[in-house]
């Protein structure tokens, strides 16, 4: 396989855009794109849109419109992971050497759904009789505060965290700190949860520019290597499921580890799916990056802070940059390319060379989650 540089990231910052379908949101990031990348559209050989309520065909709507008309192009579906694998297979067609230039972006405007959790397809037995995810994620955080001897507090911990990671970052739909009294003090979701222990439901989009070694030799920007790209599904079983063990995420980062030839104590940020405040536990569990069972105090000691160990979410995760489900996984390559650059800002953790994004999505009978991304970027 041919080496994979990311070369240009743009994001159309989150919140609600009542105003805005999913479609002119993706053209704002890709416009974005294009101009800070002085990429022209003729010059896209490919591109790549993920959204999961976008409609059919919203990356040709998108790239048409900003003059990228011909070339292959594929709308991608696949829940929460939709961006983060639009971003998978336009890797997949430059590391095959079927193409030099790609954009990949995802778009997503939840708005119209108004409030409450987000729509599931009716077509499995569990949705059927009253799964939602702030269910699921709920029986998770209970069973493993039953395990493992953490508290409601410790999932506090991560919003606090999270929030103020959030707070210095312009593209966040929430940018403003919280305390542990304002959280355990917002109304119940489902027990454990409360409400601002759950992501909100966003609008928003986001866009990076993928590249072979031989284009980006001729571009002004700042590049840095992927240097794994992986999506897997959930195995399915009808047995007994570990709730505090999420198996495709451990599966999929186990491979982007060997792909990409580093370890969990290699990583000096990771972007992961916090979409709910336990999320941040289990997956962190699953990455690598902390024993298991032991997330919670790795979080209440200042590891996963910014300057700790290895940074959780620098950008704020989806507690408080939202979760507008498409862009997601693209968002989080996008935070990484300007921490991998230095281009953080007030975000930047100290000297990051190494990061990885994670992403999971859907929830459907017999297997812990549809689909999940990991790519892993480094700075050479």
């Amino acid at each position: 396989m041919r080496p994979v540089y990311v070369a240009g990231a743009a994001v159309h910052p989150f919140g609600k855009h009542r105003e805005l379908n999913a479609a002119e949101l993706g053209v704002r990031a890709v416009q974005d794109l294009l101009a800070g990348t002085g990429v022209a559209p003729e010059q896209v050989d490919a591109g790549f849109g993920g959204s999961t309520y976008g409609g059919s065909l919203l990356a040709q709507r998108v790239l048409q419109r900003i003059g990228v008309s011909g070339p292959p192009v594929y709308t991608v579906e696949n829940a929460c992971a939709s961006g983060a694998s639009a971003v998978h297979l336009a890797w997949q067609t430059i590391a095959g050497g079927f193409a030099d230039c790609v954009i990949a972006f995802g778009a997503e405007n939840l708005s119209g759904f108004g409030g409450g959790t987000l729509p599931l397809t009716t077509n499995d037995i569990e949705i059927e009789q009253g799964m939602v995810m702030p269910a699921a994620y709920a029986m998770r955080a209970q069973r493993y505060l039953h395990d493992f001897g953490a508290t409601a507090d410790d999932l506090t911990r991560v919003s606090v965290k999270n929030r103020r990671n959030g707070a210095s970052n312009p593209r966040a739909h929430f940018q403003q700190e919280v305390g542990p009294e304002d959280v355990r003090n917002s109304r119940a979701v489902a027990d454990p949860l409360r409400l601002l222990h759950c992501c909100p439901n966003s609008d928003g989009a986001a866009a990076v520019l993928l590249v072979s070694e031989d284009f980006a030799k001729n571009m002004a920007t700042q590049q840095i290597q992927m240097r794994a790209s992986v999506v897997r599904s959930g195995q399915f079983h009808t047995s007994y499921r570990d709730m505090t063990w999420p198996d495709i995420t451990h599966r999929t980062a186990a491979a982007a580890y060997e792909m990409a030839g580093v370890g969990p104590a290699d990583l000096d940020l990771v972007e992961l799916h916090d979409a709910f405040s336990i999320a941040e536990l289990l997956h962190a569990e699953a990455l690598g990056i902390a024993e298991r069972g032991q997330a919670h105090k790795a979080v209440a000691s200042g590891e996963f802070d910014r300057g700790g160990r290895v940074a959780v979410s620098p950008s704020g995760g989806l507690l408080s940059r939202g979760h507008p489900v498409g862009a997601t996984g693209v968002t989080q390559i996008c935070e990484s390319y300007w921490q991998l650059t230095g281009e953080a800002g007030a975000l930047q953790v100290p000297g990051a060379e190494v990061a990885l994004t994670h992403v999971t999505g859907g929830g459907i009978f017999g297997v812990d989650n549809g689909a999940c991304s990991v790519h892993i970027l480094t700075t050479a």
